[in-house]
């Protein structure tokens, strides 16, 4: 059974077409160990709400575990994770931040409910919801 996931990026320091550009990425650097618990819980082929932080506050498109939890290779000391995702589509609409808040089919989203964090999991209902709101398909 699959897993959903959101993650969540500044654009200017690793934005959605970055990601298409390059085709895949390491997601390393999390340094909060409740986020590094749920890239370590992140399987392959799991899908994830690409989130653009910062202004833009928003999901922008959806991608894809195509590697699992590995040692981060950016962390000096200590016990980290990194994964690998790659981009599947993007949003035909992004969905924001004050929208999500605002739909009562989202209430109790990771994303709302601990915003600090960088990785969160996604219920299948609140993913397929998200989905919706974007005008995508999975």
């Amino acid at each position: 059974m699959a897993n959903y996931w959101l993650t969540k990026s500044e654009p200017d320091v690793y934005s959605w077409d970055r990601l298409v550009a390059e085709g895949r990425t390491v997601w390393d650097g999390v340094r909060n160990f409740q986020a590094r618990n749920n890239l370590r819980a992140m399987k392959k082929g799991d899908l994830v709400l690409y989130y653009h932080s910062g202004d833009d506050k928003s999901v922008v498109g959806i991608a894809k575990v195509v590697r699992e939890g590995y040692p981060d290779p950016s962390a000096k000391e200590g016990d980290w994770t990194a994964v690998e995702l790659a981009p599947v589509r993007p949003f035909k609409e992004s969905v924001t931040l004050s929208a999500m808040k605002a739909d009562k089919k989202l209430a109790g989203l990771a994303l709302i409910k601990h915003s600090r964090l960088s990785v969160v999991p996604v219920g299948e209902a609140h993913f397929a919801r998200i989905l919706e709101l974007g005008k995508t398909k999975a």
